[in-house]
């Protein structure tokens, strides 16, 4: 996998993983209410799995864009810094809120 398509899974891992609880509270904010938003606190069993997928993820994007050099030939973008500078940027613009989203359980409670 490149690293787009890891970021990319990390995110909807990580959207899988917040959906039992930030999910709902979002839909509340913006006034969508009714008893069908109580059930998605049934993703709530998932929430481990969604949990360590997206720090699998996360974790191969990181090794692909900051630990090993990238292998390919010159005058490609892959070989160019500036291309790989952008990627870090929106890997570290991604990951940081998806860190917070899948953090949201544990700190929810001293918002409200």
């Amino acid at each position: 996998m490149n690293p787009k398509q890891t970021l990319m899974a990390a995110v909807f891992a990580g959207i899988g993983a917040s959906l039992c609880c930030v999910a709902p509270l979002l839909l509340l904010s913006l006034g969508i209410g009714g008893a069908w938003v109580a059930t998605l606190t049934a993703f709530e069993p998932l929430r481990p799995i969604f949990l360590g997928l997206a720090a699998l993820f996360i974790g191969l994007s990181f090794r692909k864009l900051h630990l090993i050099s990238p292998a390919c030939e010159t005058g490609k973008p892959c070989a160019e810094e500036d291309v790989i500078r952008k990627q870090r940027f929106i890997f570290w613009g991604v990951t940081l809120p998806l860190i917070g989203l899948l953090a949201f359980p544990w700190i929810a409670p001293f918002f409200y």
